[in-house]
């Protein structure tokens, strides 16, 4: 990890963190500010007219605008108590959290972080002319290059990654992929600030390895929406429209829940164009025959084209393997399901054949991969979670697989004492 500059970094945190905690009173002093729009009144309100109330009746809003009009100062304008979420369809720029003058420390801090990047930023500038120089030559060692071009990676991430406003958009979601600064803040926060290790944990905990693949190093965050659980109420389920929320590694879903096929977020890293491959798999089938269990193959997607640049969330419109929703048998524990993104070999895209529904069961995910050359070291992303059986599996075997439902349940225990039991005890 890049050694950046500690008083600069602790001060752009700062900044970073408390970047628009007042932007009322900066709204109210700036021009170019975004003023958002007024609450709307309630349907109740706008039949009936405040100024004809008597005063007894009125609220505290329409008594504070009375007291404004008699003394001759414009009411208050009422400012909604939420602010819209903010992204690049609603952006919104860095502010300084106080003003000018008020904090001379703060001040100072900020005009350091700007002159340590311009300071850096020349740096840069003399870093890629020798390095353009030593590209020319024909003499130009390998090593060197490859010092330069590292120095000049570490320089353009030291220039940009103290700035205030960097940081803002990226923490935001108004990052620049095409910036290294924000390609590096977003993969240090993934790796640093707990979502990798909450991932790496339950991926270790709940045996996905190595009972699925031998080893797993993610180099993309991968993220599965579901729609939220369905209401208690019966007679709300087919009234309320469920929004998607975005699903925490290891937890327990319902099967109602996962009905269609999640939406897939990614933050990928590596601007050039590679191709995975998805895929979803149930580890916990219970298989009679061998006494074991078995996997099964819920979801196949060969040839995803991912970037920095990509669209999020993953446009899976032409689906390989058509999606089967998850189905924990009945009188089995939890079964864990496991989406994979896993890195193809080449850029050349790969033939993979579609199996059938009766090859779904039983699916050999090693072989499958030793096939393909797929490997879950050398990067990827992953997610899981899981499930239990309820009423609902029942319709997913007769309207999905049209198959009759399977019953398993724990085998019987031996009796130590039958023999003894089928003496009489008296005679």
């Amino acid at each position: 990890m890049l050694a950046v500059r500690r008083l600069p970094r602790v001060c752009a945190r700062l900044s970073g963190i408390r970047g628009n905690a007042s932007l009322e009173s900066v709204a109210t002093a700036s021009s170019d500010a975004i003023v958002p729009p007024p609450t709307l009144l309630p349907t109740s309100a706008l039949t009936v007219d405040p100024t004809l109330l008597p005063a007894s009746e009125k609220t505290e809003a329409s008594r504070s605008e009375d007291t404004a009009q008699e003394n001759g100062r414009k009411p208050r304008r009422e400012w909604p108590t939420r602010r819209p979420p903010i992204s690049l369809q609603r952006p919104r720029e860095w502010n300084r959290p106080i003003a000018k003058g008020v904090l001379p420390t703060y001040d100072f801090a900020l005009e350091y972080i700007r002159e340590d990047s311009k300071a850096l930023r020349e740096e840069l500038k003399e870093v890629k002319a020798a390095l353009a120089i030593a590209r020319s030559g024909s003499e130009s060692d390998e090593q060197s290059l490859a010092q330069l071009e590292e120095k000049a990676k570490i320089l353009e991430i030291q220039s940009e990654i103290n700035l205030p406003n960097v940081r803002w958009k990226a923490w935001n979601g108004m990052a620049d992929m095409r910036k290294l600064a924000y390609r590096h803040l977003l993969e240090q926060r993934w790796r640093e600030d707990g979502p990798l290790d909450l991932l790496m944990e339950r991926v270790h905990q709940m045996n996905v390895v190595p009972d699925l693949l031998p080893s797993l190093n993610p180099t993309l965050d991968l993220r599965i929406n579901f729609p939220e659980p369905p209401p208690k109420d019966v007679y709300l389920r087919s009234r309320v429209k469920r929004r998607y929320q975005k699903v925490e590694p290891g937890v327990f879903l319902l099967p109602e829940q996962t009905w269609r096929q999640p939406v897939l977020y990614t933050t990928v890293f590596h601007t050039d164009t590679r191709l995975y491959t998805l895929l979803m798999l149930d580890l916990d089938v219970p298989d009679p025959e061998k006494q074991s269990f078995q996997s099964y193959l819920h979801w196949l997607q060969p040839n995803v084209s991912l970037s920095a640049f990509s669209p999020s969330p993953i446009p899976l419109s032409t689906t390989h393997t058509r999606y089967i929703p998850p189905h924990p048998q009945r009188g089995t524990p939890y079964h864990r399901y496991v989406v994979l993104l896993l890195p193809q070999p080449s850029t050349e895209r790969i033939y993979v054949p579609v199996p059938s529904d009766a090859d779904r069961l039983g699916f050999d995910f090693r072989e499958f991969a030793r096939q393909y050359g797929l490997d879950g070291s050398k990067g990827g992303g992953a997610h899981m979670w899981r499930e239990v059986w309820d009423e609902t599996v029942s319709k997913i075997y007769s309207d999905v697989l049209k198959t009759g439902e399977p019953k398993f349940g724990r085998a019987p225990k031996p009796d130590l004492y039958a023999d003894v039991k089928a003496t009489k005890k008296y005679v």
